[in-house]
């Protein structure tokens, strides 16, 4: 497996590529956590990433991805890939979606290895708060993705969001 870590607004985000697919893209604390390759898949997507955290970029293009994960949680993570930057859906709707239930659509998203590129970010509760996040900082990067799209329209005041 090759790793590319780099600075990014919310952190130090590692990419890992397996097979010429990307199959991961998390929050890490240590920027030299991992040996460092220069493939161009992951020079490439580090790119994107790049222009994405700087308004240029809308998706992402020609991105081999290769999510681990049950069958169950690669729906979902197909259907996360299908909401438009800026959009968002609830966990119900993708629910119904996928004829499902919005409790495991949630644990699907919180599964997510390939954050951003598979936008779990635009996912939010059903009462329009913003709902959980595993990556980053959580709810307060999840905010920042939604907030570098332009969606801004969540209820202030949400208790487990404390600070924000």
């Amino acid at each position: 497996m090759y790793h590319l870590t780099f600075s990014s607004p919310q952190g130090y985000l590692d990419i890992a590529e397996e097979d010429n697919k990307i199959v991961r893209l998390q929050w890490i604390s240590d920027k030299n956590l991992y040996e460092q390759s220069s493939t161009p898949l992951l020079l490439k997507c580090k790119k994107q990433l790049k222009e994405y955290f700087a308004g240029e970029r809308n998706n992402f293009d020609d991105i081999p991805l290769a999510p681990k994960g049950t069958d169950f949680q690669k729906n979902v993570w197909q259907a996360l890939y299908r909401i438009p930057y800026g959009k968002v859906k609830t966990y119900g709707d993708i629910a119904h979606e996928i004829e499902s239930v919005a409790r495991a659509v949630g644990g699907a998203c919180g599964a997510n290895p390939i954050p951003i590129i598979i936008p779990c970010h635009r996912v939010i509760a059903g009462n329009q708060a913003l709902g959980g996040f595993s990556g980053g900082e959580g709810g307060k990067s999840k905010k920042e993705l939604l907030f570098l799209e332009g969606y801004k329209h969540f209820e202030e005041n949400q208790p487990n969001l404390p600070g924000l």
